[in-house]
């Protein structure tokens, strides 16, 4: 049996996210553990972003959806020690995550751990297929003030 690891922000989930989950689970083949690691408030922060969903909240829908098995919070300052945790047989880096899949592989091989890393390349498309896409449409959506004091 093999065990896939796939990491991510996963803020505002959509069909992006849940089409590299699908793709990730499918490299190990028909018994395959899914382990998806979502990224801290802090690690997301570092690469400049702002999450809309707090870690606890992005953590608990992960481990919600029927395609993972698993689900962990990442560690701030040490992303390795996740994956010396979990032990995957291949990491999975999903088609928008900028990962040099060669350098990461040796860093893990200095590490001690022999671990297959896949780029998963395809993309399903679609016009909300982003988190920023999705914050874009709402940022640009002339809402009246009706539905905004329904909210």
């Amino acid at each position: 049996m093999a065990k896939v690891m796939a990491t991510g922000t996963f803020d505002i989930l959509h069909t992006g996210h849940l089409y590299y989950l699908q793709e990730a689970r499918k490299l190990g083949g028909i018994n395959t553990t899914l382990a998806v690691v979502v990224a801290t408030d802090n690690t997301v922060k570092k690469n400049k972003k702002i999450p809309i969903m707090s870690q606890q909240q992005r953590l608990e829908i992960i481990s919600m959806l029927k395609v993972v098995d698993e689900a962990y919070m990442g560690y701030d300052g040490d992303p390795l020690k996740i994956v010396h945790m979990i032990k995957p047989d291949i990491i999975a880096i999903g088609p928008d995550q900028d990962f040099d899949t060669g350098k990461l592989h040796e860093t893990l091989l200095n590490e001690g751990l022999d671990v297959e890393v896949v780029k998963i390349e395809k993309y399903k498309q679609s016009d909300l297929d982003s988190s920023c896409k999705i914050i874009r449409k709402i940022k640009n959506t002339n809402f009246s003030d009706d539905y905004l004091e329904d909210c």
